[in-house]
């Protein structure tokens, strides 16, 4: 079927006689293996009584600290259409033994009703901005039929609870999976059972538990143990540990494709040209074909993520121009890589959020892509990375090197373990043309505000946040947003 038959195919009605239904209560007292108190339907699901949207199912879960119990006539009164607790409570809900347990079973049967392809998404960095590709790609190709798991929901119950929320008429599903400790991805990996999984880098995040960069491969191929019979491995072909990866994906009976720059990567970047915007014009090679496409988002590593974007929409027989469309459409996400315009003395700044995550491999590219911003003057507000523990020092004053590349005009480090490159960038020159970069060292987010403030922005300042989301930069980017110039 070519483009035009298929618009002239569009749908005018959907196919179910309701399709917001997500759930009835009979399913779900089957699903979970309880007792429904009435008969009723969902629309959603959702964990966090704040969140709650009329038609949702509230699943009430006893955490360390909380229990969802508490909740639960906060959920009804904010339009919640039933709830499933340990303990019989007013208001039409599902009864089980265990809400956690009752959660995951949910998920588990989504799952088995799925009646297309899933993908599942891990690595050290990108997976967040890969999963979203992957999905505005196939979500457009199939008019609004995919699934993914929102923001970061990639942990123990992040992912059950996105399994639930899949739609049964869902042709497609995209999963983000996250992890701290071996073991971790090897339970996700086996409620998602993907039929493609996808390996985007191995940098040193999460080393204070896992020791070495190894380990942290080791632990992120556990993501191919869940693939269904047949699937397909999509790996870094630059990454140091990639014949590690395929080795892994070969033992659980995986057809591996490569992605990267490396001439034996089987969907190969040939070359890249800055596009209008701040992105890139890409051309990759994927054997049999070349495709020429744009990716909205700026940086050279969201130029190699596209080609596991592209790696993935053709092992699920997606369509690869509407992927290249939603690629050229897409703009970063918030904490992810979003370009703001703010107001400052004289005019307008741009401030680029990426305060929800920093490990040293995505502090070296985001800094670098900063170096390629056009700007009167850049600055860089770099908060601690968390999890590297002993290595942490070491890790930190590293990025002298990367800070004076970028020939940042000023930077301001954000937190204790910042200390480490406060002092390599005092000790000497570093900058460009033998100059120091000028810093401030702040011990919270409210110090650096503050800083900022003193240090005045001004018309055409390019200012980069980026830190560990524990930090809290999210708060200093809100205050830059708000304030007037």
């Amino acid at each position: 079927m070519n483009a035009v038959a298929r618009i002239l195919d569009w749908p005018v009605t959907a196919p179910e006689d309701n399709p917001l239904v997500l759930w009835d209560s009979q399913s779900l007292a089957r699903a979970v293996k309880g007792t429904a108190s009435a008969e009723f339907t969902v629309s959603g699901v959702e964990i966090d009584s704040r969140d709650v949207q009329p038609g949702d199912l509230f699943f009430a879960l006893k955490g360390e600290a909380m229990d969802g119990h508490r909740f639960v006539a906060a959920a009804f009164e904010k339009g919640a259409a039933a709830a499933v607790v340990d303990r019989p409570v007013d208001g039409p809900h599902i009864l089980v033994a265990d809400t956690m347990e009752a959660l995951e079973r949910l998920g588990a049967a989504a799952r088995a009703r799925a009646r297309g392809p899933v993908i599942g998404v891990t690595g050290s960095v990108g997976k967040t901005g890969v999963k979203e590709m992957i999905f505005a790609a196939l979500d457009r190709a199939s008019r609004g039929d995919a699934h993914r798991s929102v923001k970061s929901y990639n942990n123990h119950v992040g992912v059950p609870l996105s399994l639930a929320r899949m739609p049964a008429r869902a042709r497609f599903g995209v999963f983000e999976m996250g992890m701290n400790h071996a073991g971790e991805i090897a339970a996700l990996t086996r409620q998602v059972r993907p039929h493609v999984a996808i390996i985007t880098t191995i940098a040193p995040a999460h080393i204070e538990m896992l020791g070495s960069e190894e380990a942290i491969a080791e632990a992120k191929a556990e993501v191919f143990q869940g693939l269904e019979e047949g699937g397909t491995a999509i790996i870094p072909a630059d990454s140091p540990h990639c014949e590690r990866l395929r080795a892994a994906a070969l033992a659980c009976g995986a057809r591996v494709v490569s992605f990267g720059q490396s001439k034996d990567a089987d969907v190969r970047l040939l070359d890249t040209v800055p596009a209008i915007g701040g992105g890139s014009l890409v051309t990759a090679d994927m054997g049999d074909r070349r495709l020429c496409y744009t990716v909205a988002a700026p940086g050279e590593h969201q130029a190699i993520n596209s080609l596991a974007v592209m790696a993935a929409v053709r092992a699920v027989n997606g369509d690869l121009g509407s992927a290249g469309v939603a690629l050229a459409e897409m703009g970063g996400l918030a904490g992810r890589g979003a370009r703001i315009e703010i107001a400052v003395a004289g005019g307008k700044a741009l401030l680029i959020d990426e305060s929800y995550n920093a490990n040293p491999a995505s502090m070296r590219a985001t800094l670098a892509q900063l170096a390629r911003t056009p700007a009167r003057r850049r600055i860089a507000v770099l908060g601690a990375m968390k999890e590297l523990g002993s290595h942490g020092p070491d890790y930190h004053a590293a990025l002298a090197g990367p800070v004076a590349e970028a020939g940042i005009d000023y930077a301001v480090l954000v937190g204790e373990e910042m200390g480490a490159l406060a002092a390599e960038l005092g000790k000497s020159p570093v900058g460009a043309l033998g100059k120091q970069v000028p810093f401030a060292h702040c011990a919270n987010v409210q110090e650096a505000v503050e800083t900022l403030r003193a240090f005045g922005l001004e018309r055409d300042d390019a200012i980069l946040v980026k830190g560990s989301n524990s930090v809290g930069l999210a708060a200093l980017v809100t205050a830059l947003s708000k304030q007037e110039g």
